[in-house]
This record gives structure tokens, C-alpha cells and sequence, in this order.
């Protein structure tokens, strides 16, 4: 399997692959914001934290991904989650998504340590050539913060989902493709820095 297990630390943020043990650090998390009521996110209320770890389980057995707890390290509370997901090996590439963190934790350096993180597993690691991030067309604050990291915005994907209030949501694409990747983590590393 190509998603095998991996703990990926940095200096802010630590991703541990997502278990049972993280379940009431997520739901604190989640309720840092009441997270769910965004309408234009698929954050699970935490009365679903259940089926949304049973989701990450079972996408991992299957190959199609791997789930993480986001970690602050200098709190070691859990910030959040992401994860590899929609992953397509023979043409070798993957989505990075499902990610939110607590409002406490918005803004800071943790989801650009994150994404680092995971570039560079992706890239480096499992040797990718392309990820891809999707967003909701309405939340430019997730579309101005996937552009920030780097990746290029390829289209809008119109109708694309249908959302749980049962609104049609239009989905942003985005991607990084691998030879675009060492200017995008040296940009990354700077704003680290």
C-alpha cells in the first residue's frame, strides 16, 4: 500500500495518522468555531465524528487515501485535520483535502507547515507528478489560502457537488504538478522562515 502509516513532524505541527485517539481532541476542535455551521465547508458536526472516522478508515484500507490529526506542538492539542484522499496511483496523483482547524489555530503557521508536510511526501516521497486541492467557490478564504502555498487554479467544476443543506456547490480546482514543486516549497519554507 502506498499510503503506508507516517507520522510527518515539522517544527509547528506535527500530523499523526488519524485513530480512535484522536477523537475527542477533533470534536474540541471542531466545536473551536462550531466548524459545521460553515455552510460552505464539509466539516462533520461532532455528533458524526464516528462515520467521519470510519470514512478516513475505510479510504485508507481501500487505497484511496490517508487521514491525519493535525497537532500543534506547542500545545500538542489537536488543531484539525487533512488528508490525502481521491488518490489515483496509475496516473499518480492525489487530493489533499477534508482539512479544517480550529478557529484558535486559523491564521497561523499551521496549515502552511502542514501543506509542506504533505508536498513533500507526496512529491518527494511517494513520487507524485500532480495534487490537487478543491475548495467551495464561496470560501475565498480557503481559495486565497490554497493560492498563497503556491498551486495554480485550473477551473471552476460547475454543479459539482451537492452539499448536506442540499445547495449545488461549484468546486474550485487548483494543483501543484512536480515540476513546479521546488520553487513552491522554497516559498513555502520562506514564509515559514
Amino acid at each position: 500500500m502506498i499510503f503506508e502509516p507516517v507520522v510527518l513532524q515539522g517544527k509547528n505541527v506535527r500530523l499523526e495518522p488519524l485513530s480512535e485517539r484522536h477523537k475527542e481532541g477533533l470534536c474540541r476542535a471542531i466545536s473551536d468555531g462550531e466548524l459545521w455551521n460553515l455552510f460552505f465547508t464539509l466539516v462533520p458536526h461532532i455528533s458524526d465524528i464516528d462515520k467521519f472516522l470510519q470514512n478516513a478508515f475505510s479510504a485508507h484500507e481501500f487505497g484511496d487515501g490517508l487521514a491525519f490529526a493535525t497537532i500543534d506542538e506547542a500545545t500538542n492539542q489537536i488543531a484539525g485535520s487533512t488528508r490525502f484522499m481521491e488518490a489515483n496511483l496509475p496516473n499518480k496523483r492525489v487530493e489533499i483535502g477534508f482539512t479544517f482547524l480550529g478557529k484558535s489555530f486559523q491564521r497561523t503557521k499551521i496549515n502552511t507547515e502542514a501543506k509542506l508536510l504533505m508536498l513533500t511526501h507526496a512529491f518527494e516521497t511517494l513520487g507524485l507528478n500532480r495534487v490537487e486541492l478543491l475548495t467551495d467557490y464561496l470560501n475565498s478564504n480557503s481559495r486565497n489560502a490554497i493560492l498563497r502555498l503556491g498551486a495554480k487554479q485550473e477551473g471552476i467544476l460547475r454543479n459539482h457537488m451537492v452539499m448536506p443543506d442540499g445547495r449545488i456547490r461549484d468546486s474550485v480546482l487548483f494543483s501543484i504538478i512536480a515540476n513546479e514543486w521546488p520553487g513552491v516549497k522554497q516559498n513555502l519554507e520562506h514564509k515559514l522562515a
